[in-house]
């Protein structure tokens, strides 16, 4: 019985602790997003899971939700969403303004992990 009650409460921590791996609320990264309007070239300054507002078009589809988005100051992968990319009515081309969240690696290169997007007029 006690070692029921143990592995219960184990249980219990552990399924409490991943709330602490989601990471930031997308409003709190909308919020966030509104003071910093990047470039492409800036995002590698930035620290992991920085809100950020960039604008560009989506140049090409690389696989599944991950997209490449390009400005003046070049490129970097999205990963966008199924049902922001429908919803939005977005293809390959498009200008777009998006919100995210920088997402760093330690063996591939960053890339924005989209919260919010919206097709701009060219």
């Amino acid at each position: 019985m006690k070692k029921l009650i143990a592995s219960c409460g184990m249980a219990v921590l552990a399924g409490l602790s991943t709330l602490s791996w989601a990471g930031k609320a997308d409003q709190l990264i909308v919020q966030e997003a509104a003071n910093n309007v990047v470039t492409v070239s800036q995002v590698a300054k930035l620290a992991d899971e920085t809100g950020i507002t960039l604008t560009g078009q989506i140049s090409r589809h690389l696989q599944g939700d991950h997209y490449e988005l390009k400005d003046r100051s070049g490129s970097i992968g999205i990963e966008i969403d199924d049902d922001l990319w429908r919803q939005a009515n977005l293809k390959v081309g498009d200008r777009v303004r998006l919100i995210g969240e920088v997402d760093t690696h330690r063996y591939k290169p960053t890339d924005i992990e989209v919260v919010k997007i919206e097709k701009l007029a060219r």
